[in-house]
């Protein structure tokens, strides 16, 4: 079964352009185009894609504002913000407002295709700046302490702690001497009463709360 492929730009010809590149990718069916957030919350609404290609700077709802949307009114599309901008302050509120991915716009066609693959399986996509990016913000200091109250439990927020700081799942269970099943189920409770998507926006979490 295709991909169905949303894509939101604001330039005409960069928007068509990359319609037309995917739709001759295997797999991958583009089913339409939007040129800011609000047409891209309303195709997305209407058309029910798996993935939406998102540009991050737009007039009137921008990129951020229209992930944050489409989390509320499209819960099933996975959002993977498509930019030529690398700033650290729009990788992290892309990815804060719910953003499966974040990729530049210089990615090779076959490349693109394979990310856009890839996110509907539930992986997320980053281009190396991108990381950079995020790495860097992860790795300063947050503001102010802890914030959880008692939504999270010791263990799980020491797992949440583990996972921002990059441990895999099999280096939890040893480091705190549990099955690697006990961690999934952890680190499931913990997106869940979060409210968080996946990993990335769990690291991002515990950064701001001051768990790093």
């Amino acid at each position: 079964m295709n991909v169905r492929v949303l894509v939101v730009d604001d330039q005409e010809l960069v928007r068509e352009g990359i319609a037309s590149l995917l739709a001759i990718q295997p797999g991958i069916e583009v089913v339409g185009t939007a040129a800011d957030g609000l047409g891209a919350v309303e195709q997305a609404v209407a058309l029910a894609p798996d993935v939406v290609l998102m540009d991050i700077r737009m007039p009137g709802v921008d990129g951020v504002e229209a992930v944050a949307l489409l989390h509320r009114q499209a819960p099933a599309c996975r959002v993977v913000m498509l930019t030529t901008f690398d700033d650290e302050e729009y990788v992290v509120q892309a990815l804060r407002a719910g953003a499966s991915g974040y990729l530049l716009k210089d990615l090779p066609s076959a490349e693109l295709a394979a990310a856009v693959r890839l996110a509907h399986a539930g992986v997320a996509q980053f281009d190396p700046a991108a990381t950079a990016r995020l790495v860097t913000a992860l790795s300063r200091p947050a503001g102010g302490g802890p914030a959880r109250g008692k939504v999270l439990t010791d263990k799980e927020t020491e797992v949440l702690r583990l996972v921002a700081g990059g441990s895999t799942n099999r280096e939890i269970a040893g480091l705190l001497h549990l099955s690697e099943g006990t961690v999934k189920n952890h680190l499931s409770r913990i997106l869940t009463r979060l409210g968080l998507r996946d990993r990335t926006q769990a690291a991002l979490y515990a950064r701001d709360h001051g768990l790093l």
